[in-house]
């Protein structure tokens, strides 16, 4: 089989269902900034710190996709192709790793600037494209129908991926950049 099909030249492409749209329609940036955040997700997870993380990264990974699939279904079609579903628990997963990380860190008093060590850093990326596609997510749902437990679970993703900056800060001895105002 080959990867292209050469159907996406004139900028469309198809979802699940096999409806044709717009390579730029919000449905689209929605699942393609999904499919960013899994790429810098596994960038977070080859950080040498997170050996010990790996069956959690799996995990998260595996729900991305899930989101993905869900966003690149056409909501007004019925598929035959069955696609896994996000549940409640996925996000209880989500807090129980945050508040076990949590548990270890000083509390927070200050606003933290991104950096003092790459694998930080790559978490803060990670985080700033779980927002945007939350903000997708958002958008598309004000024209189609998306299911709430995907912005709920990106939400708690970026929360997540915060806490997990700061976990791995302290495990690398870096120091937290607490940003200072000028007044």
């Amino acid at each position: 089989m080959k990867i292209y099909t050469k159907t996406g030249d004139k900028g469309e492409t198809s979802l699940i269902g096999g409806t044709r749209v717009k390579k730029s329609h919000v449905r689209i940036e929605a699942y393609g900034t999904v499919d960013e955040l899994n790429a810098f997700i596994g960038v977070v997870r080859d950080q040498e710190v997170n050996q010990k993380r790996q069956a959690l990264f799996s995990e998260i990974q595996d729900r991305l996709f899930t989101i993905g699939s869900t966003l690149a279904t056409d909501p007004g079609k019925d598929t035959k192709i069955q696609t896994p579903d996000l549940q409640e628990e996925d996000i209880q997963f989500l807090e129980k790793e945050m508040d076990a990380l949590d548990q270890n860190l000083p509390p927070l008093r200050n606003f933290i600037l991104p950096g003092g060590h790459v694998a930080v850093s790559f978490c803060h990326v990670a985080r700033t494209v779980c927002r945007r596609a939350e903000r997708l997510s958002i958008a598309l749902q004000e024209d189609s129908p998306v299911d709430d437990l995907i912005i709920k679970y990106l939400n708690r993703l970026s929360d997540f991926l915060f806490v997990l900056s700061r976990a791995i800060s302290q495990e690398l001895g870096a120091q937290e950049i607490t940003w200072k105002p000028r007044i």
